[in-house]
């Protein structure tokens, strides 16, 4: 007798009134079909459900499990969400069989130890490993989205609802999320602002637009926004932490002499003494020239592409010392200074917190972890069979990826989307900077130490962002680092693997498009190098994405700090700039409602969330894995408790690398 222990999943729509039988495939043969007992809460959300069948020979060591549904009486097929099937056999050998997915038809599920395919696998296993990948592949086929851009999953008119099941939001997620996207924007239609195309009277109204919605920190922001420390601590601790470099020379395009900074930098030392001192750094939106602008409720829109530098004074503050709106410099592109007029330095200043929100959000934000995870995400789903550990241990890291991205190509970046309404970069702006920025994309940018190493970022003060997110990939490369080791017991079985080999090509060439420049493997031939480029994978997936993207409404929302247009260009000179100048630059009343809403639901949507190195489905079945799972959650909650206590004394806190903040994957 087999003892059986059928789970189904918890969503709301998991049960199923279809009929379920189940195949028990061993080293020895496969028992006979079983239908298993069918009554009203067998397979109902959450249910686990027992059952014994009689098998009438010995079918050795189990390899897998075949579970297949047919329409109960006349009923319709009922898709059915299955979590697991554990067997015991008659000798009370336990077997795990993990799914935590969808069954329409029919699946073989295989036993849940992680195996790398060798010689020596058996038959039935390497057949069912060869057929689950064939059906991936015809479910999960690529498209191109952009010129230049990584590609996509190819889905009828990018809508979430043609997607594989497997990869759409769950039936709470699904309708939380819809319910918070109309009501947020019920709220600005009732309120006058969703038609209200005027400028701006006075600046503090546009609190009545973010006061619809409060986060703990946007009044904090609203308050300190002009602060030059403030502008400055955003380049290490703000939602685009990654924009800034250390400057050893200032570019021949962005002529800052030493009289123009003397009088910010002081009498004790100059421009060279600093450069030298490791003290000046430079925030280049070189990525934004060119690309085409928006039009606006029928007015032009403007971009720029300019250079600030900053410098990091004795008080260990980043503050702005020059600012040129420009990549070309000439006598109508002044350099802006802390000692011009007051209204001067501050519009200069909202015009480059404007290019770093298009840099940010098109580049830093898009690219980096959105377009990346669907790419990855898609590769493995096509060649990482369910078996194999490395899809044990990175299939979390994808969870809702592909509906989220599927959303924002019709909802944000779309035609008629936020992006067209309220943001410079839409119509036509986004796919431009995203192709330019692949093309100076470069793996040592996509891995934190050497990203941090590369920009000359090691040793700046306060740089929460690099000292928080350093930790976390150290707890990251030490965890893959521990599973990889107990699969793989040589550099020789890494190359030898040809399902992980077909995973990373695909990934170079529909991903990074093989650009040899990128330096991006296109193979692996280590364990190290495995770790390292798994580590980058899951570390893109949940820590950069939240760095980037929890914190948008607590800087985005008071619009000053990061307008997603400007209604008017650069100045080109100084000394004219008013107020009145200042609000008839910024965007009008809707558009700014229309980010304001978009960016409050991209940074809180807490529904069918799983946290940074919380894996409730049991993928790993062996016990070593395990208790790898349990030391990686141990340090993420050391470093969770450590931030913590250090955001208790700060003004503004930077919660966003906080492992109790960071989802495992981009989902939002």
């Amino acid at each position: 007798m087999y003892r059986l222990k059928v789970a189904t999943g918890t969503d709301l729509a998991a049960s199923t009134c279809s009929n379920v039988s189940i195949v028990l495939v061993g080293v020895h043969g496969e028992s006979e079909i079983h239908k298993l007992p069918h009554q009203w809460n067998n397979f109902i959300s959450g249910a686990v459900t027992e059952f014994n069948i009689a098998v009438n020979k010995d079918l050795g060591e189990l390899l897998m499990v075949k579970l297949s549904m047919e329409r109960y009486l006349n009923f319709p097929l009922d898709p059915w969400y299955c979590n697991y099937v554990t067997v015991t056999c008659p000798k009370d050998q336990l077997y795990k069989f993990p799914l935590y997915q969808w069954i329409f038809k029919s699946v073989e599920i295989p036993e849940g130890k992680g195996v790398v395919i060798t010689k020596n696998i058996h038959p039935a296993l390497q057949q069912q490993r060869k057929l689950e990948l064939e059906m991936n592949r015809e479910t999960h086929k690529w498209k191109v989205y952009a010129e230049g851009a990584p590609h996509c999953i190819d889905v009828t008119n990018d809508d979430p609802q043609n997607l594989p099941p497997n990869d759409q939001y769950s039936f709470q997620k699904l309708a939380h999320f819809g319910s918070t996207s109309y009501s947020t924007g019920l709220e600005v239609k009732l309120n006058g602002y969703a038609l209200n195309a005027d400028s701006w009277h006075i600046l503090e109204d546009i609190k009545l637009v973010s006061s619809l919605r409060r986060s703990q920190y946007s009044d904090i922001v609203s308050k300190i926004w002009k602060e030059d420390s403030f502008f400055g601590s955003q380049y290490l601790n703000g939602l685009n932490p990654t924009m800034i470099k250390k400057c050893v020379q200032v570019p021949g395009n962005f002529p800052v002499t030493d009289h123009m900074v003397a009088q910010s930098l002081g009498a004790c030392t100059n421009l060279q003494k600093e450069l030298q001192n490791g003290h000046i750094f430079l925030a280049d939106y070189e990525v934004l020239q060119g690309v085409p602008t928006n039009t606006i409720n029928e007015k032009p829109q403007y971009i720029a592409a300019p250079m600030c530098l900053l410098w990091k004074n004795p008080q260990d503050q980043l503050v702005p010392i020059a600012i040129q709106l420009s990549q070309t410099p000439g006598t109508n592109v002044p350099i802006f200074l802390p000692s011009d007029s007051e209204y001067d330095w501050v519009l200069a200043k909202i015009w480059v917190r404007s290019a770093d929100v298009q840099a940010h959000e098109a580049d830093t934000h898009l690219l980096h972890t959105h377009l990346l995870a669907e790419v990855f995400s898609i590769a493995s789903i096509r060649h990482l069979p369910m078996g194999h550990p490395v899809y044990k241990l990175i299939i979390p890291h994808f969870r809702y990826t592909l509906q989220i991205n599927a959303l924002a190509r019709t909802r944000l970046i779309g035609p008629g989307g936020v992006f067209d309404q309220a943001s410079v970069t839409g119509k036509g702006g986004i796919p431009v900077i995203i192709k330019k920025a692949m093309a100076e994309l470069t793996y040592s940018r996509l891995c934190l130490p050497d990203d941090i190493k590369g920009r000359g970022m090691e040793h700046i003060p306060n740089y929460l962002y690099r000292d928080d997110g350093m930790k976390i990939w150290a707890a990251m490369e030490s965890f893959v680092s521990n599973i990889i080791n107990y699969y793989y017991t040589s550099d020789e079985m890494v190359k030898e693997d040809p399902e992980l080999q077909a995973w990373v090509a695909e990934i170079f060439k529909e991903g990074f498009l093989q650009n040899k420049s990128s330096e991006v493997p296109s193979s692996l031939g280590t364990r190290d190098s495995l770790i390292k480029y798994l580590t980058m994978v899951i570390f893109r997936c949940s820590a950069q994405h939240a760095a980037v993207n929890s914190g948008q409404f607590d800087f985005y929302s008071w619009m000053p700090n990061g307008p997603m247009t400007m209604k008017s260009p650069p100045p080109s000179t100084k000394g004219v700039t008013t107020m009145e100048t200042i609000l008839q630059a910024l965007p009008d009343v809707n558009s700014t409602a229309a980010a304001i809403s978009s960016v409050w639901l991209l940074s809180n949507e807490p529904m069918d969330r799983r946290h940074l190195g919380e894996y409730p489905d049991e993928r790993f079945t062996e016990k070593t894995p395990q208790i790898f799972i349990k030391k990686f959650q141990q340090q993420l909650s050391e470093i969770s408790k450590c931030i913590q206590e250090r955001n208790k004394t700060m003004r503004l806190p930077y919660p966003y690398l906080d492992p109790n903040q960071i989802e495992n994957s981009v989902s939002i």
